[in-house]
């Protein structure tokens, strides 16, 4: 669901909007422009992130450009209920111009849909001419969200991820096995890919409230951190 667009002001919208800002101070030193979104495997809401994570963006006035790069099973024009006829393939292929393969939503977001799918993904997103199509569209918008297949199921992320300024992993909570987790961020890490953090998706709440513990770090008066232990009401 597109909680940004339909319920902006839900729990969910505020947690993207979270997000966005946590994105935007994650580097002091270099400008985060290119973000890829991926998850450790299928389901996990990577889609859904990069979908909600756009929009919210593209709500402070600032341009996005959402590309689907899953070309093995592509969701966002689904999300989005656009047509997938022509996307980034078709654009890599010479088949269509950049304005013909992209879709203006609204409120400065635009979409990259997969397009047809292909016979050699991982071929097509290892090209130069990817690269240099990444380079120059993150001259042209102010932020490039990249959504890509789950890290253990193919090589596809990892690829992306060498050719980004960060990359989300998502899980799910009581979902996604630690071991699995793990292994993608290694898996990530071993291309140097530039982890920003990690979303976790579909935490369980009891009669509308969360329930857990949370960690939350402050500094003593001599400039040291200290973390503490809180209850979340």
């Amino acid at each position: 669901m597109l909680v940004i667009e339909k319920s902006p002001k839900s729990v969910p919208a505020e947690a993207y909007r979270t997000l966005r800002t946590n994105i935007q101070y994650a580097s002091f030193d270099k400008e985060l422009r290119r973000i890829l979104v991926t998850s450790s495997g299928p389901g996990e809401g990577k889609s859904t992130t990069a979908a909600n994570l756009a929009l919210s963006i593209a709500e402070t006035g600032k341009s996005v450009l959402l590309i689907d790069c899953d070309l093995r099973k592509p969701s966002v024009h689904k999300k989005f209920k656009i047509s997938n006829e022509k996307g980034v393939t078709n654009f890599l292929l010479g088949e269509v111009t950049f304005e013909q393969a992209t879709k203006v939503y609204k409120n400065k977001l635009f979409i990259m849909t997969a397009g047809t799918i292909p016979p050699n993904p991982a071929e097509m997103l290892s090209s130069n001419k990817l690269k240099n199509f990444l380079k120059k569209v993150s001259d042209q918008f102010d932020m490039v969200i990249i959504d890509s297949p789950p890290v253990m199921a193919v090589t596809d992320a990892q690829i992306l991820s060498t050719i980004t300024d960060g990359v989300i992993l998502v899980i799910t909570s009581a979902q996604t096995e630690k071991a699995m987790a793990i292994k993608a961020k290694e898996s990530l890490k071993k291309v140097n890919a530039n982890i920003l953090g990690v979303v976790l998706n579909r935490i369980k709440e009891e009669n509308g409230k969360s329930y857990g513990y949370y960690y939350y770090y402050n500094e003593d008066e001599n400039g040291e951190v200290k973390k503490k232990k809180r209850k979340k009401e």
